[in-house]
């Protein structure tokens, strides 16, 4: 089985042009069939402000109307994206950008919350996801580069978390590719104290987790990032790194991050 390595990339890295040239480097030497999914909230943000377009955030999620939906639209599936494809071009990478509208790859529905109105926001339909027209843009040798934006299928984009995307692209092509996933951020890993580098875990299971979470050593940001990843492996992908971005080729040989495993 041939494998496929979906590698999300956090906005610290996007606003660093430097960085962000170094990981597209390192990205593009990755074995394999690959995938990129990235975000770039702070970029959004700071767009917004200066157009006077004033952002609500709700327990660190940003609430999409109208207004701030053409933001993320312009930010992410525009400036972004294809500053990322054009990059990876350089680097003899034939990237093709992305949103889960184009060739239908990611169907979503506008969340519902039972007292917050997100606005724009969309929650991905799993069993909807298109495997086939991601496979046929995999095996002819493109490397896709998501934005992360989503659609209902009535015309209608929506704003949609980016690690929930990778997440999703990766147990979808579980069954059809040896996936690992990667969240690439800024921390070195999942780490017992989140002010020290050297804290990190080298090798997390569902019981060590479980022990950790008990005992209150793990950040309270980190959870839903490994309650993401402990999910994916319950449905068919092979194992899922955290980690620094700038230690990409560390982290896919093992010898960096927190590799997340289910045994």
């Amino acid at each position: 089985m041939n494998l496929l390595s979906v590698i999300k990339i956090g906005g610290n890295i996007i606003d660093d042009e430097q960085k962000l040239n170094t990981f597209l480097k390192d990205f593009s030497q990755v074995q394999g069939k690959k995938i990129l999914v990235h975000g770039g909230g702070k970029l959004a943000t700071r767009m917004a402000e200066q157009l006077g377009i004033q952002q609500q955030m709700v327990d660190g999620r940003r609430i999409t109307d109208a207004e701030t939906l053409k933001v993320v639209t312009m930010v992410y599936a525009g400036y972004i994206n294809k500053n990322i494809v054009a990059q990876l071009q350089s680097h003899n990478c034939n990237a093709i950008g992305v949103t889960g509208a184009d060739a239908n790859l990611i169907p979503a529905k506008k969340r519902q919350h039972p007292s917050i109105d997100y606005g724009f926001v969309g929650d991905v339909e799993s069993s909807m996801l298109d495997v086939g027209s991601w496979k046929a843009i995999l095996d002819n040798g493109f490397v896709p580069v998501v934005a992360p934006l989503t659609h209902n299928g009535e015309g209608q984009l929506l704003n949609t978390n980016a690690d929930t995307i990778a997440q999703e692209i990766a147990t979808a092509l579980g069954h059809h590719y040896q996936v690992q996933l990667i969240y690439s951020f800024e921390k070195s890993g999942v780490l017992t104290n989140t002010n020290d580098e050297g804290t990190v875990i080298n090798k997390l299971d569902p019981a060590y987790y479980g022990e950790l979470r008990q005992k209150g050593l793990i950040f309270a940001g980190m959870i839903p990032k490994l309650d993401n990843a402990f999910a994916a492996l319950d449905k068919g992908v092979q194992k899922v790194i955290i980690g620094k971005a700038e230690a990409l080729h560390q982290l896919l040989s093992g010898s960096a991050g927190t590799t997340i495993v289910n045994e």
